[in-house]
């Protein structure tokens, strides 16, 4: 089966509204018509990567078109520079593979982005291991189907993954070309938008704006992109009445652990862990220490075409360089990732665990843990703040709930953390600008 027949099997009628923007909505006929008029501009061999700079219902058009002329589509966000659009259409010219249908670009938060390369079988069981405990749920056949509401861009694999993801569940589309929050709130009201996906940091700037009152009638919330806190997600909870599903996956694997609303219901307790694992992914921890961490080896139904070797062990299992443990209700919590853990002269520092602290502190917008060198200890941690608050307050706080060892040596004030393109951290090139 082909991605493409999610838009051309779709149970819709060709004349009902399939993808909705903001300001327009295109039915089905709609779609397939431009899809095919894209299709027919492309001149390619079977196999071919083509580079396409777009977003939104431009980018969704594009992608369906490639797979109708056999072409393997290479998304490219247009909101990057100049020069970084022209370096990754570049690099497009040897990622042919016969089976494959797009590429994916890892996030780069660690060095060069590297493309990922996706059947459409393989992502099409990815997107279906979700999605099979979904349909096996009670649900109200007399109600229409509940659109997909996507407010990531479609040049990444969030946005691709949802709008695949809502097609293969039957439902409509809702495109937001970028997040804001009266706009979100906006269509969740318009298309009576029940469950959805967010960002950390949307729903950061979701609880931060006091004109959001209500986003009635959602209901449930799925975390993405990048590790939720706990404190922002119990805050969203708080304010909206809205369950945050956590979860966790990697381009490379799709979503392998996550929440489901039973479980939100059944163990509240768990708050702030990523999920249990979905049917058919096994899970390990590679040389857990004495609280039982170690980094978390996966082993799902399917990946991407191709993984370096240094990614898989001899049995299959893909490493994910994060570091994890895994409770006895089998929910797994991920502790950070292992290049990010700091080494104090011995005792390990986790440094989502001190931001934690830190968020709960008066008057911090934005925090992040990073290892500052030291010439005694090799490595110390040391905390970047958005916000305004006394350092004295910052270390009184963090010393009254954790270990001594693991407080910041120093903060640095900051008027924004620098990040990905899905909002991550960049803690590396944070450390480098403030050495």
């Amino acid at each position: 089966m082909s991605l493409l027949d999610l838009l051309l099997d779709h149970p819709f009628a060709h004349g009902d509204p399939l993808v909705h923007t903001v300001a327009s909505s295109f039915t089905k006929a709609d779609m397939v018509e431009r899809v095919e008029r894209y299709a027919a501009s492309l001149d390619v061999a079977n196999g071919s990567p083509i580079p396409v700079v777009a977003d939104g219902i431009d980018a969704l058009i594009a992608m369906f078109g490639c797979w109708r002329a056999g072409a393997v589509y290479v998304p490219i966000n247009p909101r990057q520079p100049e020069a970084a659009i022209e370096k990754t259409t570049a690099r497009t010219a040897d990622l042919s593979a016969p089976d494959a249908a797009f590429v994916l670009w890892t996030s780069g938060s660690t060095g060069e982005p590297k493309p990922i390369l996706h059947s459409h079988d393989d992502y099409l069981e990815i997107i279906d291991r979700v999605l099979a405990p979904l349909r096996a749920a009670p649900v109200d056949r007399s109600r229409p189907p509940s659109p997909n509401l996507i407010p990531v861009s479609m040049t990444l694999n969030a946005g691709m993954y949802n709008a695949l993801f809502g097609l293969r569940a039957g439902a409509p589309l809702v495109l937001m070309d970028h997040f804001d929050t009266s706009t979100f709130a906006e269509l969740v009201q318009r298309h009576e938008i029940r469950s959805t996906v967010l960002p950390p940091a949307a729903m950061t700037m979701l609880n931060d704006d006091t004109s959001i009152t209500s986003l009635h009638p959602l209901r449930y919330v799925r975390s993405i992109t990048a590790p939720l806190s706990p404190f922002q997600a119990q805050r969203f909870t708080d304010r909206f009445e809205v369950f945050v599903l956590n979860g966790y996956g990697q381009a490379e694997i799709g979503e392998v652990i996550g929440w489901t609303a039973a479980d939100a219901k059944a163990h509240p307790d768990r708050l702030g862990a990523v999920g249990r694992a979905h049917a058919g992914v096994e899970l390990r921890i590679s040389e857990p220490d004495d609280n039982g961490v170690g980094e978390l080896l996966v082993r799902p139904p399917s990946t991407a075409i191709d993984l370096a070797d240094d990614r898989v062990t001899t049995d299959g299992f893909v490493r994910t360089g994060d570091l994890a443990r895994i409770d006895d209700a089998d929910f797994v919590w991920i502790e950070g990732r292992a290049g990010d853990l700091i080494n104090r002269g011995g005792n390990k520092v986790f440094p989502d665990e001190v931001e934690e602290v830190l968020r709960s502190v008066a008057g911090v917008d934005d925090v992040a843990v990073f290892a500052a060198p030291d010439e005694r200890l090799g490595e110390v941690p040391a905390a970047a703040i958005v916000g305004d608050v006394d350092d004295e307050i910052l270390d009184t706080t963090v010393r009254a709930n954790l270990a001594p060892y693991k407080a910041p040596t120093m903060y640095h004030h900051v008027t924004a953390l620098p990040r990905s393109e899905v909002g991550k951290v960049l803690r590396r090139r944070l450390a480098e600008e403030l050495a």
